[in-house]
């Protein structure tokens, strides 16, 4: 045996077998007296010892001044002494033992046992310990645990038991080295979302606990839960499950009656496990007595799920959905959605009775642009009846409800790197009235573009001067489109009435500068346009009237135009002096002037007969109702003005420490456009446009949104509302005529800046035809009420009052929409409309909100809701409700916010009115 008294108070020991001989008997004995006096001086405050294996053999040798390094001697000594015929006994531990204690350490050689005493640690194998004290008995392999107390007589450094990955929290613990088994008194320990506490535990081996007066909760406080599940007998597998005898619930130390003979708790260490979806129940005066929203998860692979859910009523309608996940990493992700709802109102022979089948398919796509930079490929698809979100019996949100229009978009996009680049993507597009059951597709739409090219650029590259900045391009469009309704959706009809087209467009351009501060660019565009489809117009005469027959075979024509444009930009800055609040104004102009000129392709129109006599009529071309339009007959010969505006201002900063002033914005943008058509005759076509005048800008602090338009025509009308050729001022009225005006305001305040990042709580809404800013309801999940109302993440502060000293956040959103229309001298506001969304938190533990609106035109009340949530700890309540209108509906629910236990709930929601 060797030892050394390092530094910082540290012993180490090292232990041969006490098998060898007399000598090492001897000076093993010389030595613990020694080594226990230095172990018991009350100067040492903290020891560290090592055990070493049964591996370590007689034939240890051991470095001069370093105990630590030792070695095994594997060389073999030729002695002429008999070996010993006697088997050594096994040594009494199986690994190196390491221990450390703040007030002591103290070895027993004669009972076999290491006492450790304040703040200890033992180490060993794959066991960690931390204790006030802990007794070690080496020769039995066995390990005690328990807390101490502080001055105050209060028990404190309760033990810490891990091994492996489960960690146990008791009061005090026996373990057995050899057999793993282990009596642990009131152990506490996480397994999952699952807090799990037990008067006393047996531990069996290393993945059989039995528990006796054991507690199960989600609760953060497993020693004063404010719920648990309470059982006397428990066969506990970590990571995997627990079964239990009789079980029952107890609310704030009050046992309830709902009970369990037994109990049944999966506890797996995936993410995500298989498992039942309760339904919850609901009634409808229309459908009867129903369960929503049962069924099944299913847990296919850590890279994909399916969740099939359904719902029944009792006199006959269904619905079922399927819901699925998948994603890889650095690959893509994504989730489609399923739903089919068989719809039957009232019983069959009354007169309200009707039947009904509806669909809604939904599946977003992205690629992690990482796997490959070049290509990309995503999908936003939300099509299906156009009635599905107004008639589902399951859906209830109102942004849903509101929402007239579903839109897909499928794209794949592809860059060769080539000289030039070359770029391609294919894109399937689908945009679907829910109001006119109008579908408008194109399946797919084809874009190749080749980088732009400068023919006329020398070697050193540079692009300067109307010669050398010549470039040209080449673009190809294709389409195949089809308009079709929900009655003929993916029927053969649908893609006989499909019309497709192809378009080659090689534009020609340059840029450069004209007397040094103007920008001029001058464009020179070819066109092509091929089609499958054209028409051939006639006379019918069994019909009595002109039908355009369809022309199956290729067919193209070709156009070209010319355009130019001049522009520059004014600065004009207005200063009021350096003592006043408003030191100056800076106002930017953007004028411009633009031609066009395309001339008449005659050629590609045709005369028909529009009677039966015979009497030919020249307005008509094959290519008309094509995709890409048709050549015009006349020349287009038209001079654009455009004049955009900014102005900004310097003002004295509040802040009296800033030396500079502060630049705010006054406009972001004031536009006025109009164009003056050279060709025009007064007759058939007038020569000056409306003006359109837009702007926008931001109040307080870009908080608010304000943008405005009006279009001014310079003509007067008749008295059927007919433009004609005399300007309103000589009609006598004004130099223009207002014929609509539009102003919208959009204001978003709270008590703290939300985290822009966070932008996904109502990103499902939004696809379902809801809005980010709560103005039309939020968008419930009727699948998962354990998700709040609420923007959790966005948790702002703000001190309500100096008595007061909560910190509550709060938000609102403010919308005002005002329209008017003057296009046939009605003159009167055809829209006048206000929205208002606002969430508080009352207290620290309530929520509310609202959303609601007046329209002052109807003079009606628009959609409104209210939403109330309650904070308990691991429960959570909520209660929202739609007072009236077509929409009127109340939902409220209670339950667990744990994924584990989100199947015991209460939920009970009302049927709309619809």
């Amino acid at each position: 045996m060797t030892s050394q008294k390092t530094g910082h108070n540290f012993t180490k020991i090292a232990f041969k077998p006490l098998h060898t001989n007399l000598f090492n008997i001897v000076f093993l004995s010389i030595f613990l007296t020694i080594g226990s006096a230095k172990l018991y001086s009350q100067d040492i405050t903290k020891k560290t010892t090592a055990i070493p294996t049964k591996k370590q053999t007689d034939n240890t040798k051991t470095v001069a001044g370093d105990p630590e390094k030792s070695t095994t001697d594997l060389k073999k000594e030729t002695d002429s002494i008999k070996k010993d015929t006697v088997k050594p006994k096994k040594a009494f531990l199986d690994g190196k033992v390491k221990y450390t204690a703040e007030n002591y350490a103290k070895i027993d050689q004669k009972k076999k046992l290491i006492t450790l005493y304040d703040k200890a640690e033992l180490y060993y194998q794959d066991v960690e310990l931390k204790s006030g004290i802990i007794v070690m008995d080496y020769e039995k392999n066995e390990v005690y645990a328990g807390r101490i107390k502080d001055s105050t007589g209060a028990y404190t450094q309760y033990p810490n038991f891990k091994q492996g990955t489960n960690v146990i929290e008791p009061d005090s613990i026996r373990f057995n080295f050899k057999t793993k088994k282990a009596l642990i008194w009131n152990s506490r320990s996480d397994q999952g979302e699952f807090k799990i506490k037990a008067a006393v535990t047996k531990k069996e081996n290393d993945s059989v606990y039995f528990l006796k007066k054991a507690k199960f909760t989600t609760s953060k406080d497993v020693d004063n839960p404010e719920y648990y599940f309470q059982t006397n007998k428990v066969k506990f597998i970590p990571g995997k499950k627990v079964v239990t005898g009789l079980t029952y619930m107890v609310i704030a130390n009050v046992p309830t009656p709902v009970a369990l003979p037994f109990a049944f708790f999966p506890m797996s260490k995936e993410t995500s496990v298989s498992g039942l979806i309760l339904p919850s129940y609901n009634d409808s005066n229309t459908r009867g007595f129903s369960l929503q929203n049962g069924g099944y998860y299913f847990a296919l692979s850590d890279n994909y799920d399916l969740t099939v859910l359904g719902d029944y009523y009792t006199n006959g309608s269904y619905g079922m959905r399927f819901e699925s996940s998948y994603a890889e990493r650095y690959k893509y992700r994504g989730n489609l959605n399923v739903r089919f709802e068989n719809l039957i109102t009232s019983e069959r022979g009354y007169p309200d009775y009707s039947k009904q089948k509806i669909y809604n398919i939904q599946w977003s796509h992205s690629k992690d642009s990482k796997s490959n930079p070049n290509s990309s490929f995503s999908a936003s698809v939300n099509l299906g009846s156009s009635k599905y979100f107004k008639q589902s019996i399951n859906q209830a949100n109102i942004g849903s409800n509101l929402n007239n229009t579903l839109s897909s978009s499928i794209s794949y996009s592809k860059t060769f790197n080539s000289v030039p680049q070359v770029r391609m993507s294919l894109t399937a597009t689908h945009s679907q009235n829910t109001q006119t059951e109008e579908i408008n597709m194109t399946l797919p739409t084809l874009q190749v573009s080749v980088d732009r090219l400068y023919p006329f650029v020398g070697k050193d590259g540079v692009k300067k001067g109307f010669f050398k900045n010549i470039n040209l391009q080449y673009n190809l469009s294709g389409k195949n489109s089809i308009v079709t309704n929900d009655s003929l959706f993916f029927k053969p009809q649908m893609f006989r009435d499909a019309k497709t087209g192809i378009e080659h467009t090689i534009p020609l351009s340059t840029n450069f500068k004209l007397f040094k501060y103007f920008s001029a660019s001058s464009s020179f565009n070819y066109k092509e346009v091929w089609y499958t489809k054209t028409i051939n117009r006639s006379y019918d005469a069994d019909q009595s009237k002109v039908v355009d027959n369809t022309v199956n075979g290729f067919d193209a024509f070709r156009t070209y135009s010319f355009s130019s444009s001049l522009g520059t930009t004014i600065y004009g800055t207005f200063n009021f002096g350096a003592d006043k609040k408003i030191k100056s104004i800076r106002h930017v102009m953007r004028p411009s002037v633009s031609y066009g000129y395309t001339p008449s392709f005659e050629k590609y129109y045709d005369t028909y007969a529009s009677d039966a006599t015979g009497t030919m009529i020249k307005q008509y071309s094959r290519f008309e109702g094509g995709i890409f339009g048709a050549p015009g007959i006349s020349n287009s010969n038209n001079l654009g003005f455009d004049l955009s505006n900014t102005f900004e201002a310097k003002v004295t900063d509040k802040d009296s420490t800033k030396i500079e002033p502060k630049k705010i914005m006054l406009l972001n943008n004031l536009n006025l456009s109009t164009s003056y058509n050279l060709n025009a005759d007064g007759v058939t076509s007038l020569a000056f446009s409306p003006v359109r005048v837009s702007g926008g800008t931001q109040l307080f602090a870009n908080k608010m949104n304000v943008n405005f338009g009006a279009t001014l025509d310079p003509y007067a009308i008749d008295n059927s509302g007919t433009r004609i050729n005399v300007f309103n001022i000589d009609n006598g009225g004004s130099l223009f005529r207002m014929t609509s005006a539009n102003m919208t305001l959009n204001y978003a305040i709270s008590s703290k800046e939300k985290d822009k990042t966070k932008k996904d709580k109502n990103v499902q809404s939004e696809r379902n035809g809801g809005r980010e800013d709560d103005l039309f309801g939020t968008n419930t999940d009727l699948s998962d009420n354990r998700k709040s109302q609420f923007d959790e993440s966005g948790e702002g502060e703000d001190v309500i009052s100096e008595f007061f000293s909560s910190k509550l956040p709060w938000d609102m959103t403010f919308a005002y929409s005002l329209t008017y229309g003057n296009n046939n001298r009605e003159k009167k506001i055809i829209g006048n409309s206000i929205m208002i969304s606002a969430n508080a938190d009352i207290t620290p533990k309530w929520k509310a909100g609202v959303s609601t609106g007046y329209d002052f035109v109807q003079k009606g009340v628009t959609f409104t809701q209210l939403r109330f949530e309650r904070d308990l700890l691991s429960w959570r309540m909520d209660f929202n409700w739609t007072p009236f209108g077509t929409n009127a509906n109340w939902g409220f629910f209670i339950g667990i916010k744990s994924g584990v236990l989100s199947d015991i709930k209460f939920d009970k929601r009302s049927s709309t009115n619809r």
